[in-house]
């Protein structure tokens, strides 16, 4: 498929085709991956005793049926759609006049209109307005569930927790099950996750061929993102791209600073992209026309060597703190500014687990288990406080039965590594 074909006029695809439809999705069973997913949502809820699961979190509610509308809109104005998920039933709720948009998916039985119950929907009735989706919302588990119900609750304005309480529901948090289900893949599903970072690597190597001095962070920024929303990716969920000394420390927003010649850009994709996935992997670049120095070059293969490490010593069935045992050690010259994460798992968005550096995990980390299945990224952040430069790179992987395959393809730069 060249890369145009994709584009053509569709007219024969359903509509929920057409808003899915991407490059490099041919041959994706999508309702293959929405089904998997809420089959193992519902195994997830059913181990750890929860009947009824009300989800608030756009991603999470397109994790759980593929429903997808307004997600950054959405995720700041909650509660203004959710799902409630049982073991036998799906229903969801939906912002107002935009019920049509879930016409088609097997893994929606109802829609609903949404009762928002926010301070801006209900102004000073906002206690009556949460109160009252709290006894609609109870009698309906109730009905679906039957009496004493285990809730499951996503983060939600607190007054329609209180309200739960008050009403006598049974409310635990919804996260463990959620991160649990989503940890690990389908076949199908890395599909997804592979298309998403094939469209990302385009629009990278795009940005990578606008580098020049003069041009500023933003507008590079920007050609990736016009290339992501170009193949129906979603956005970019942080504006991780720095230059020069504006790459150390690490976590600077991009700006409006022009590129200087021969410094650095490091840049972190962070890119939700193509079927609603989290397309992570991180580079650096030369912006020349010199060739680079001798500390950039060690930075660049600092990092380069750190993340090889770790990707060399994950195996399935690796506990979470063997690996922060056998993790490549940090330098102490760059110990203070390191990043805050060796690895972490990854799917519709960054995610479980959490694998942290050995310094740091007598305070931060937890065990588990490495499974086949998990999406992983695997970090490093080398920046040097005399240079005043940093550089960022990042790996995606996924752990199959028989080890660790890497899923980002973007090359490393010939030029820093040698």
């Amino acid at each position: 498929m060249n890369e145009l074909d994709w584009h053509a006029d569709r007219s024969d695809l359903h509509p929920l085709e057409l808003q899915d439809n991407a490059p490099e999705s041919e041959g994706i069973d999508l309702v293959a991956v929405r089904r998997y997913r809420q089959n193992r949502l519902r195994e997830e809820m059913s181990t750890q005793g929860v009947d009824a699961l009300i989800i608030s979190d756009p991603v999470n509610i397109r994790y759980a049926s593929g429903a997808r509308n307004m997600q950054v809109f959405s995720a700041r104005n909650t509660p203004a759609r959710y799902l409630l998920l049982t073991q036998h039933r799906s229903v969801l709720f939906e912002f107002t006049g935009c019920e049509h948009l879930a016409d088609g998916l097997e893994t929606i039985d109802e829609v609903r209109p949404a009762m928002t119950a926010s301070f801006v929907a209900a102004g000073h009735d906002i206690a009556e307005r949460e109160q009252q989706w709290a006894r609609e919302m109870l009698a309906t588990i109730t009905e679906l569930c039957g009496l004493k119900a285990v809730i499951g609750m996503e983060r939600m304005n607190a007054g329609t927790a209180i309200a739960f309480d008050r009403l006598g529901a049974r409310v635990v948090d919804a996260q463990a099950p959620l991160e649990r289900a989503r940890a690990i893949k389908s076949d199908e599903e890395l599909k997804c996750v592979v298309a998403s970072l094939r469209a990302t690597e385009r629009g990278v190597g795009r940005l990578r061929e606008a580098i020049r001095p003069g041009i500023t962070e933003n507008e590079l920024w920007s050609v990736l993102h016009q290339s992501i929303i170009a193949d129906n990716g979603d956005y970019c969920e942080t504006r991780l791209l720095n230059s020069g000394p504006r790459t150390y420390p690490w976590f600077q927003e991009t700006a409006t600073k022009r590129l200087a010649a021969n410094e650095l850009v490091a840049l972190d994709t962070d890119v939700v992209g193509c079927h609603g996935y989290y397309s992570d992997f991180s580079r650096t670049f030369h912006v020349g026309p010199d060739k680079p120095t001798e500390t950039q070059k060690l930075l660049y293969r600092t990092a380069h060597e750190q993340v090889q490490h770790n990707l060399d010593i994950l195996r399935p069935g690796m506990s979470f703190r063997e690996y922060s045992e056998k993790a490549w050690n940090i330098p102490e010259r760059f110990h203070a500014n390191r990043y805050y994460l060796s690895a972490h798992g990854c799917g519709m968005t960054g995610e479980y687990p959490y694998l942290y550096h050995h310094a740091d995990f007598a305070v931060s980390g937890y065990d588990g288990v490495i499974e086949p299945g998990m999406v992983l990224c695997v970090e490093s952040y080398i920046g040097d406080p005399e240079a005043g430069e940093g550089v960022k790179l990042e790996e995606q992987c996924v752990m199959r039965e028989d080890g660790l395959e890497i899923l980002s393809k973007f090359p490393f730069e010939e030029a820093l590594l040698n």
